[in-house]
């Protein structure tokens, strides 16, 4: 099958803004003397092996990955006894959530006495290395995220290519999960290396290839196609008709009106195969280490199609340098086969995106017009 993509000639690209996958920072939090017997009861009971500089949140494919990464930079604590990481650590997580909305230094404290070590990435989340794993408190609990992401790494766990999740703990404000350390840096460290393109769309695959099974099953994706759809014909046009006098209105509505004359919507509610998906093409959520290649972030996860998800690559806005041409070989990797679908959801997924990023215009321009262009070029 003929596949023709759009955009630049290929070459190496740098992707924007970061906070991806979450990342070590480096440096240690030290305990104070007096938490003693706190440590020796978490490294008794709900600990694992101590955590190094360097690696990323969430996860570690192999127990020999973890003692390659352990002899780097190791120090001189005596490791808990094996077995313990998958003991939720109540103390802990009761400590954090106390300090969550109290004085800054009191957070700082709780930190210094567990030898918490904040990773970036986390975004609406707090995320910490923890004598070897990652803790994983969540501040937003919409949409099932927290049963999403537990359900998603079980569903994939036997993949490596992700964190192993050890355990939940569901509190009915503040859940958490503790799961494994990936080594690895987003790509926004440098230049994306295109090469990589066709490891991601392997594991995606090989994700995808897993027979689904409840409760993933009944559950589909956060932003599914169904929800895109939903937004560009119920949502963007009623906000459309309140900002009448805005500059860039009038091409908006032209757009979505040959959008709509395209029966992409129709194309899309036709049944299509199901499959599993992260839920989030965010190509920062991709960890890159000279092991292999790690995906982060589950928060969304749940049914999809290959030629939804394939597109869905393609058109996030954090692959917007990467070049057409590279996905060009790929798409079947992806497991798409179904051209018609995949060009629709294009369509439908870079006008979503188009949508999002209009009503953000005022502090993104540069971003909502270099869009703009974008699906002038697929719309035409």
């Amino acid at each position: 099958m003929t596949w023709i993509l759009l955009r630049r000639p290929c070459r190496a690209a740098t992707l924007p803004g970061s906070g991806g996958g979450a990342r070590g920072n480096g440096g240690w939090w030290n305990c104070h003397a007096g938490d003693a017997t706190r440590r020796d009861a978490a490294r008794r009971g709900e600990a694992g092996t101590r955590g190094r500089p360097g690696l990323t949140a969430c996860g570690l494919s192999t127990r020999d990955r973890i003692e390659e990464f352990m002899a780097e930079e190791r120090r001189p604590v005596r490791p808990a006894p094996s077995g313990t990481r998958h003991t939720v650590p109540g103390a802990l997580l009761a400590d954090l959530r106390g300090a969550r909305h109290s004085h800054p230094g009191e957070l700082a404290a709780v930190l210094a006495s567990w030898s918490l070590r904040p990773l970036t990435g986390g975004r609406n989340n707090d995320v910490y290395a923890w004598d070897g794993i990652c803790v994983k408190l969540y501040r937003r609990t919409d949409r099932n995220r927290v049963e999403r992401e537990w359900h998603g790494l079980r569903h994939v766990a036997e993949l490596g290519v992700a964190p192993r999740p050890l355990w939940f703990d569901e509190h009915p404000s503040r859940p958490a999960l503790g799961m494994t350390l990936v080594p690895g840096s987003p790509a926004d460290e440098g230049v994306f290396p295109p090469a990589l393109l066709t490891d991601l769309a392997g594991a995606t695959r090989a994700m995808q290839a897993l027979p689904l099974t409840e409760p993933l099953a009944a559950m589909a994706r956060v932003d599914s196609i169904a929800r895109y759809v939903a937004r560009l014909t119920d949502e963007w046009p009623v906000q459309l008709s309140e900002a009448p006098g805005d500059e860039h209105t009038p091409q908006m509505l032209t757009l979505l009106r040959r959008w709509r004359a395209g029966n992409d919507a129709c194309l899309l509610a036709q049944p299509a195969p199901k499959v599993f998906s992260r839920g989030d093409a965010n190509l920062l959520n991709w960890l890159h280490h000279h092991t292999g290649l790690h995906v982060v972030d589950f928060e969304f996860a749940g049914f999809s199609d290959p030629a939804v998800d394939a597109a869905d690559h393609v058109e996030h806005i954090s692959a917007c340098h990467v070049p057409d041409a590279c996905w060009f070989p790929l798409t079947e990797a992806f497991g798409d086969r179904d051209r018609a679908r995949f060009d629709a959801a294009r369509r439908t997924i870079a006008l979503r995106w188009l949508a999002v990023l209009w009503k953000q215009r005022g502090h993104r321009p540069h971003e909502f017009l270099r869009q703009l262009d974008r699906v002038r070029t697929l719309l035409a």
